[in-house]
């Protein structure tokens, strides 16, 4: 909870530096540093709990398009998390986790707070078995609601995210751990190509 309080400070006093943020564009890219945690939600798994810290690189592949309120436009990312901590009964289990398919909705408004929805999988590494008795690689799916809130040059984000720990037959067990997660990033959107920004304008 130290380290975790420290990166929040960091972020606190980062947040303000600079000014002018994008919101998502056909053509730009997110940048984005991240931290969560939280505990199982099921059985056994209930009294493990999880807190890593990764890097976001994203594409938005698409123009705002779609009826009503579901508009919006479709971004593709990547995750790096060089810092993955499972705290378990039997012992804390470190990890390295990669997430190479974050499939990721922004919906289009006007003002400061971008909602959005997200789908994505990828496989976590660690130096003991995870749960106990199973298995130190494991595959990890889940999905994420949230929404960036978009201030100066940089934006902040805030989601609850589910994510499922299994490791899908590689060992004669395979109990999985579900987890909800409390996640806060600090990044930024990069501007879109021009022709692109002046297609999406309304």
């Amino acid at each position: 909870m130290k380290i975790f309080s420290a990166v929040l400070l960091a972020m606190l006093l980062f947040a303000p530096a600079v000014r002018s943020q994008a919101h998502p564009q056909k053509g730009g890219h997110e940048i984005e540093l991240w931290t969560g945690g939280g505990r199982g939600a099921n059985g056994s798994a209930s009294n493990t709990g999880v807190w890593n810290v990764g890097a976001r690189y994203g594409w938005v592949l698409t123009r705002p398009h779609g009826p009503g309120f579901l508009c919006g436009s479709f971004e593709y990312a990547v995750d790096v998390v060089p810092v993955f901590w499972v705290f378990q009964p039997a012992n804390t289990a470190y990890g390295f986790s990669l997430n190479p398919m974050a499939l990721k909705w922004n919906f289009k408004t006007r003002g400061r707070v971008v909602p959005y929805l997200e789908l994505g999988g990828g496989v976590l590494f660690t130096n003991h078995q995870v749960p106990t008795g199973t298995s130190r690689v494991n595959f990890t799916s889940g999905g994420a609601l949230g929404m960036h809130i978009l201030r100066n040059r940089f934006n902040w984000s805030i989601e609850l995210r589910y994510l499922h720990i299994s490791n899908a037959g590689l060992a004669a067990r395979n109990p999985g751990i579900n987890t909800v997660q409390l996640r806060l990033g600090l990044g930024r959107f990069t501007h879109g190509r021009r022709d692109d920004r002046h297609d999406s304008a309304p």
